[in-house]
């Protein structure tokens, strides 16, 4: 019989997979570029986010916030060639073998319910740029709904973005000065400023502050 152990601290728990995998024509390359973007997530994380079946990943995180910010990190790091949903969770998680690294509880529960919520979410057409939900066990946190409604316009915000502002708003969150982003893109400062406010990617960045320091 595998040993099972009860870890009664809660955590955010985060799973993801690819919106439309069989579509993907590339799907090894797929797989290799949200790999590296895996890693790239994996110091903040109390278990590192890794493929569990298919390309469906998984981690935990101390925080909600810093599981928010994974995941946005996560979905831009490969956009736009994939496109990924995500569930995250809060609760308790059991530990069914250590050896392992079989997990199971209610942290993990949340999250599944969260994930099947955004794929459910994507088939409503005024939902249809929902990529993130938050769902958290019995009565641990009272702030889902506040959680979920900044996610949900930050999605919708996200999901608007032409490629060029997906560019200009992740160099935003890198903290790059939008001289430089103009440089790179080729076209003036003042235009990187103008999509900045048209498209909204200052408020994302705002936003995203915010959501990382969510406990």
């Amino acid at each position: 019989m595998k040993r099972m152990k009860q870890d009664t601290s809660s955590r955010a728990t985060l799973i993801g997979d690819v919106v439309g995998s069989r579509t993907v024509a590339d799907r090894a390359g797929a797989h290799r570029l949200l790999n590296r973007a895996l890693h790239k997530v994996a110091g903040d994380a109390i278990d590192p986010p890794t493929f569990t079946v298919g390309d469906e990943f998984q981690g935990a995180f101390a925080t909600v916030g810093l599981a928010i910010d994974a995941a946005l990190s996560l979905r831009l790091a490969v956009a736009p060639e994939i496109d990924v949903r995500f569930g995250l969770g809060w609760g308790a998680v059991t530990m069914l073998d250590e050896a392992a690294g079989i997990q199971d509880g209610p942290g993990w529960w949340a999250a599944r319910e969260a994930i099947e919520w955004t794929a459910s979410a994507q088939r409503q057409p005024g939902l249809a740029l929902v990529r993130t939900t938050f769902r958290a066990a019995g009565e641990t946190r009272a702030d889902v709904d506040a959680v979920n409604a900044a996610l949900i316009c930050r999605d919708h915000l996200l999901g608007s973005l032409d490629d060029r502002s997906t560019r200009i708003v992740k160099a935003l969150l890198n903290n790059r000065s939008k001289k430089d982003i103009a440089a790179k893109e080729g076209i003036s400062p003042s235009a990187v400023s103008q999509r900045a406010g048209r498209d909204g990617l200052d408020l994302i960045v705002m936003a995203s502050e915010f959501l990382r320091k969510v406990p």
